[in-house]
C-alpha cells in the first residue's frame, strides 16, 4: 500500500504555494507566461506556444511516476502533435542541471522540449501554477492560454489522452498510433 501511495504521489514533497492569480475577463483561470532554458540553451517562454494546446508537465529525473507517463508523452506527442498539442516539460531536479537531465531525457526517448532551470528559476515557475507539492503535476492549456485541467499523481494512459482531447477542443480527431 505505501509503495503504490509513493507511486501515485511522487517520492517527496517539492513546493507548495497559493493557487495561480491569472484570471481572464471572464474568470477563467489563464496559464502564467514564464521562460526558462530548453537542454539545448534556448530561451522558451510559455507564450512561444499560443495557438496550441499545452501540456504543461513538472517532473524530475527520481520521480518513478514520471518515469511511466514520460513515454506515454512521447507517444501522445507523435500522435497528437500535428492536431496542435505541445507537451512541454519542466525539471524540477536541483542536481545535475541541464547535463543529467538532458542525459535521463535522451535514455528515455524524449523528443519534447524539455526546460530547465536553476532552484529559483523553477522555484518561481512552480510558484506561478499555485506550486507543485508532489510530482509528477500536469497542466492542460488550451489554445487560448486557459488551464482546462490540473492533474497531481500518475494517470492511467487513457485518462492523459482524454485530457489532451478536451484540452485540443470540440473536433479533435481520434488520432491513430503510427498515422
Amino acid at each position: 500500500m505505501a509503495v503504490a501511495v509513493i507511486l501515485v504521489l511522487g517520492v517527496r514533497r517539492v513546493h507548495q504555494a497559493p493557487a495561480p492569480k491569472v484570471v481572464s475577463a471572464s474568470g477563467e483561470k489563464m496559464a502564467p507566461d514564464f521562460t526558462l532554458q530548453s537542454l539545448d540553451g534556448k530561451t522558451v517562454r510559455l507564450s512561444d506556444f499560443h495557438g496550441k494546446a499545452v501540456l504543461l508537465n513538472f517532473w524530475a529525473t527520481w520521480c518513478e511516476p514520471c518515469k511511466v507517463e514520460m513515454p506515454w508523452f512521447v507517444e501522445l506527442q507523435k500522435q497528437y502533435g500535428p492536431q496542435g498539442l505541445q507537451i512541454v516539460g519542466v525539471s524540477m531536479d536541483t542536481d545535475d542541471v541541464p547535463e543529467g537531465v538532458a542525459k535521463f531525457a535522451k535514455t528515455m526517448g524524449v523528443d519534447y522540449p524539455i526546460l530547465v532551470g536553476k532552484e529559483p528559476a523553477t522555484d518561481a515557475v512552480a510558484s506561478l501554477y499555485g506550486g507543485v507539492q508532489f510530482l509528477p503535476v500536469s497542466f492542460y492549456i488550451d489554445r487560448q492560454g486557459k488551464i482546462v485541467d490540473k492533474v497531481f499523481g500518475l494517470k492511467g494512459r487513457g485518462e492523459i489522452e482524454d485530457l489532451i482531447k478536451k484540452t485540443l477542443g470540440p473536433g479533435t480527431a481520434v488520432a491513430k498510433s503510427g498515422e
